[in-house]
């Protein structure tokens, strides 16, 4: 199926929206987010309109705020970056390319159910706010506390709401988490994990799955994520799902030294 690149832009515009923090500002056509957390999207500069500075001038005044926030400076490059030359630029300069990322997209939503459906034997679905998820997933992937407590601020100030939810064993252990932030007719699905030892047993699927109906439930038509281009395990998860190649980026940071 091929998307439009009228869809695709709505698309972009919808994850760059649920990933807002409260920590960015514009420099001359360049949104720059300095947020303390994981997530690589909510800390990198999104190139977004052609400006009319140089591109070392821009680079210099985006490294000073990157310096103050202590932060590393990298640039995400998608399909809608502008100039669209920046990637070939950056490469010139000897920037390093990383952390190539497929974005799906799945036209078709699983009906909403009039109930929910039975979670796997000896689990069961949970909803979680913004710091219980962020908790569980941080522990589910040992990220440290502090980028914890930066992701729950992120997640509970976003301008698009998240619904986070876990299948939980009976003694309270989290096997599997995800969410979904809903806006308008588009559902994205953030943050979906498997604990190392229940991988390959569906749980991702059926969290999945359970989620787009719940957004289907809300009036969303379509949905779309966000993956390492090299995880071919959950990509073959989610085309089970439905979800079809969308577009790809990847970033780009100096080499050290520079």
């Amino acid at each position: 199926m091929h998307f439009s690149d009228t869809q695709l832009s709505r698309i972009e515009d919808a994850c760059l929206n649920a990933s807002a923090p409260p920590q960015q500002r514009w420099l001359d056509g360049w949104l720059l987010r300095t947020h303390p957390g994981k997530a690589r999207r909510a800390r990198c500069i999104h190139a977004l309109a052609e400006g009319r500075l140089p591109l070392d001038d821009r680079l210099t005044l985006a490294a000073a705020l990157y310096r103050e926030a202590g932060l590393p400076m990298v640039v995400r490059i998608t399909p809608f970056t502008h100039p669209t030359t920046l990637d070939a630029q950056l490469a010139q300069r000897g920037w390093l390319r990383l952390d190539d990322t497929q974005v799906l997209v799945c036209p078709r939503l699983p009906a909403p159910a009039a109930t929910a459906p039975t979670p796997p034997r000896g689990l069961h679905w949970q909803a979680l706010d913004a710091p219980a998820y962020a908790r569980t997933v941080g522990q589910l992937r040992a990220t440290p506390p502090e980028q914890q407590q930066a992701h729950a601020q992120r997640l509970a100030l976003s301008p698009v709401p998240y619904q986070g939810f876990a299948l939980l064993r009976s003694d309270g252990q989290a096997l599997a988490c995800g969410q979904f932030a809903r806006e308008g007719t588009q559902a994205g699905l953030y943050d979906v994990h498997t604990h190392a030892e229940a991988r390959n047993q569906g749980l991702a699927y059926w969290l999945c799955e359970r989620m787009l109906s719940l957004a289907a439930s809300e009036g969303a038509t379509l949905a779309y994520l966000q993956v390492d281009a090299q995880n071919h395990a959950a990509q073959a998860v989610y085309r089970r799902l439905g979800f079809l190649p969308g577009y790809g980026y990847h970033y780009r940071e100096p080499p050290a030294g520079a």
